[in-house]
């Protein structure tokens, strides 16, 4: 049996909603949550992303553009590039070293991997007939495995190139 192409709509607009949504909420909490931009811009210092206000405002930026983006369902790919990016410099500078599973201290990385996989499936899927994508006539160019390759590309080369140019973490003392 193949899958009627209304369950991929429906499976586009259910993800492009919570990704959305849950990157929204992330960059909401970044700008206007605890700490502010100040606070986010120590936290990131602390990991070595330095300067840390740039990062702040970068990752702020980022996620509340890339939600925006995403529950419009506009150039999709590039909106789950954003959530990529955002996530894996998360995963290598705050969850990695700390194993798989969220409950262990420090937070593994299951919940950002989590992230950079939906997001990788979304830009696979494309923003679906609910979608300004798709309102714009851009649907076809953007979904399937360029949509993938998009996703993945910008958000995984992004990642890679601040992390190479920005972080330097501590060193840590050496183990007897």
């Amino acid at each position: 049996m193949a899958v009627e192409a209304v369950g991929v709509d429906i499976a586009s607009l259910v993800l492009r909603v919570s990704l959305g949504g849950t990157l929204l909420a992330h960059g909401w909490n970044h700008a206007w949550g605890g700490g502010r931009i100040a606070g986010t811009a120590g936290w990131f210092e602390s990991m070595g992303l330095r300067p840390g206000r740039l990062h702040a405002l970068m990752a702020t930026g980022t996620e509340l553009g890339a939600g925006v983006l995403l529950l419009l369902g506009l150039v999709t790919p590039l909106a789950a590039a954003g959530a990529v990016g955002t996530m894996a410099v998360a995963f290598v500078t705050a969850h990695l070293r700390n194993g798989f599973f969220i409950f262990r201290p420090g937070q593994g990385y299951e919940y950002v991997l989590m992230i950079i996989m939906v997001a990788c499936g979304l830009g696979a899927l494309g923003g679906g007939t609910v979608s300004l994508d798709n309102a714009l006539g851009l649907s076809d160019e953007l979904s399937g495995w360029a949509g993938l390759a998009i996703t993945a590309l910008a958000g995984g080369l992004g990642a890679a190139l601040l992390l190479a140019v920005f972080w330097r973490p501590a060193k840590q003392p050496a183990e007897n």
